[in-house]
């Protein structure tokens, strides 16, 4: 890891110290589909057989849309920061961090779409799946510590979806979502 992000990583560990050890469980809670291996070095997403989609309510807001994408992305980025490439630098010598090593695309769903993608996720079949999803509670919580408070007061069946990402086996991936459209 070069020095910036080293620092970078050290800052945002420095942020949530005190609060990791309770919000751990819930996260993970949360987030139970996640790879199950550590990254290797030389690990590389297979674009054959392996694929990254969003799906996210069409009928939000440009800006909750655009939200919703970012959100959902920095936290794949922390379940996989295998897929995040090495910083690169442009003709002059300035760097630039790294990005994703392939694309994500993401397509046009609504509350009923998403809702019922979620709940087909939870089922074994999908368990493999690493899954990332933003709902109404999430996006009206000012801080993370309200966030943790209120999701420990309502079930899963009271969310409203605003988006949902996954990332995984191509197969099951398009099994979920293979004909769905590109949100334009």
């Amino acid at each position: 890891m070069n020095e910036p992000a080293q620092r970078c990583e050290e800052q945002i560990i420095s942020l949530f110290q005190d609060r990791q050890a309770f919000t751990e469980p819930i996260y993970t809670a949360a987030i139970k589909n996640r790879r199950r291996n550590p990254p290797k070095e030389d690990w590389k997403m297979d674009l054959q057989n392996e694929k990254c989609v969003m799906v996210i309510d069409e009928n939000l807001p440009l800006g909750i849309i655009a939200n919703t994408a970012a959100i959902m992305g920095i936290t794949l980025g922390k379940q996989m920061p295998e897929v995040v490439g090495a910083d690169v630098y442009d003709k002059t010598g300035n760097g630039h961090l790294g990005i994703i090593e392939f694309p994500v695309p993401i397509l046009k769903g609504n509350v009923g779409v998403i809702k019922a993608i979620r709940e087909k996720l939870y089922e074994p079949e999908f368990s493999e799946l690493t899954v990332v999803d933003f709902s109404d509670l999430a996006q009206g919580c000012k801080t993370y510590d309200e966030f943790i408070e209120k999701m420990k007061d309502v079930s899963e069946t009271e969310l409203n979806y605003f988006g949902i990402a996954i990332c995984g086996a191509k197969r099951k991936v398009n099994k979920l979502t293979g004909s769905m459209a590109l949100l334009r």
